[in-house]
């Protein structure tokens, strides 16, 4: 059984905690795997060395933080299909999916090898007389990414390459469910040439958790995953001093207009919906079909989903693989009964989908229900499987309402061939990231990746400029130098003059 083990300064340990948990192949639903949960003892050494490597660090040249990105990115790119197979076997996406996350992520790679220009800062000369005025900006310290299981290679790339190419150096919670991708990267970017203890990794779970966030040491925390988690880790961590960027859940509803094309219209539902088993954030979870698009829509879908190749990521032609634990297997059902017993009408039911040869796998087949109404748990909560609900709405502006009503703001889209209507969405909607006639609207890396309301916890959205400006802060320098006028001792307020 595989043994995965903490990264801290450059070399694998197994800590000094003897509690462990166990990696699964979700395919198989056999026990492939078992990591080490740190202690707070470890995570006090994967901190420390992180700030003994800051304290050089910090200092390094811009240009050989440049080289160690550009290195780096060379390196991912040449085995992103190995990432891709590691990830695959302990999440259960495709492979192909899992390929289009290790480049998501590699794009953000990318932006980071641009860190020269990005820490730019400004300069106004002679402001007053002989006197400058610029700023700089400088990196925080140690800092903290704590990650979800969704997206193993492509969120923790989020965070590191931007934050260690601003000067930081970094300590990495990955999820516990599928940890093995950051025991790759943190081989790759020691290849990369970069130093040791600027990179360390700590599996685990809440102890490792807590003891990060109130780690004295610690100046800043980025945490992808559920709202409620969210809210704790932003409301513990401001706590005690840190700086805090927490993206928290989401409900992502997508509006279909009479007058779009259905086609277009339920391909973009069935992707985004049941799309790595709709373990996404930016899943589309909800549609709102409007006036006489519902009929159509639904005909559109349910034909489309009983296409799908459901079956182990691993192999050829399979488009939606398992759910990656038991355990959340069993919540997804849940939500499909409790739906049913309020009145949904349940026109695809994947609850007992089995395949053949994998009996023992986490799968679940794709599973629509329509009629739902705003006060059902499949429409208020946020399933993370594949259950695509549809909402019925019989005005455009009660469907723009029922998602500013929501208390989650992550994504969301519309489809629509009127540029009225679609402009009224892009202004209206109380949401961070807004697709038209886009099902999964995420930015490209030299945007940033942000919700609205109850989705983010802080003021800074993830990665591109908004990432550079988390992880480093500006200071501003007045400047005089060689004024042949002493004037003396003034103890007036310093005017521009």
């Amino acid at each position: 059984m595989k043994q995965i083990q903490h990264w801290v300064e450059g070399s694998f340990t197994p800590g000094s905690s003897k509690r462990t948990g166990p990696v699964f192949n979700p395919a198989t639903g056999e026990q492939t795997g078992e990591v080490a949960f740190a202690s707070s003892e470890d995570v006090d050494a994967a901190v420390t060395a992180a700030r003994q490597a800051f304290e050089t660090w910090r200092y390094s040249s811009l240009t050989q933080r440049q080289n160690i990105m550009f290195a780096f990115r060379e390196i991912v790119a040449a085995r992103r299909r190995e990432i891709a197979e590691v990830l695959t076997s302990e999440h259960g996406k495709t492979v192909d999916d899992a390929m289009g996350e290790v480049q998501r992520g590699l794009e953000v790679v990318e932006f980071a090898c641009n860190i020269a220009h990005l820490l730019k800062g400004e300069y106004s000369e002679q402001v007053s007389t002989g006197v400058d005025t610029y700023t700089i900006r400088q990196p925080l310290g140690v800092v903290v990414g704590i990650t979800p299981f969704n997206f193993p290679a492509m969120v923790p790339m989020w965070m590191y390459p931007i934050a260690i190419a601003c000067g930081n150096t970094f300590v990495l919670k990955p999820s516990e469910k599928d940890p093995s991708t950051s025991q790759l990267a943190a081989e790759m970017l020691a290849e990369a040439g970069l130093p040791h203890g600027v990179f360390n990794v700590v599996h685990g779970d809440k102890e490792a958790v807590d003891s990060l966030i109130t780690h004295p040491d610690v100046a800043a925390i980025s945490f992808v995953g559920s709202t409620p988690i969210a809210r704790y880790i932003y409301e513990t961590g401001t706590r005690h001093g840190k700086r805090v960027q927490a993206l928290g859940g989401a409900k992502n509803h997508m509006i279909v207009l009479p007058d779009a094309d259905i086609d277009l219209a339920a391909d973009a539902a069935v992707s985004a919906g049941y799309g790595s088993a709709g373990e996404r954030c930016m899943a589309i979870s909800a549609v709102v079909a409007v006036g006489e698009a519902g009929d159509r829509l639904i005909d559109g879908v349910q034909s489309r989903i009983e296409k799908l190749n459901v079956g182990p990521g691993d192999q050829p032609g399979v488009e939606m693989g398992p759910l990656v634990t038991r355990q959340h297997l069993d919540r997804v059902r849940g939500y499909v009964d409790a739906g049913e017993s309020e009145g949904a009408l349940l026109i695809a039911d994947g609850r007992d989908f089995v395949v053949d040869g994998y009996e023992e796998g986490f799968f679940m087949g794709p599973t629509l229900f329509d009629r739902v109404s705003p006060e059902m748990s499949i429409y208020t909560d946020e399933i993370f499987g594949p259950v695509l609900s549809t909402v019925r709405m019989d005005h455009y502006e009660d469907a723009i309402r029922l998602i500013n009503e929501n208390p989650y703001g992550n994504g969301t889209a519309v489809f629509t061939n009127d540029g009225g209507a679609a402009r009224k969405f892009q202004q209206e909607i109380q949401v961070g990231m807004v697709g038209i006639n886009v099902p999964i609207p995420v930015p490209l890396s030299f945007y940033s990746f942000g919700g609205w309301k109850d989705s983010i916890f802080g003021s800074h959205a993830i990665y591109g400029p908004e990432g550079v400006h988390f992880y480093s802060r500006q200071k501003v320098v007045i400047s005089r130098w060689a004024d042949p006028l002493h004037r003396g001792v003034d103890l007036g307020f310093p005017t521009h003059d």
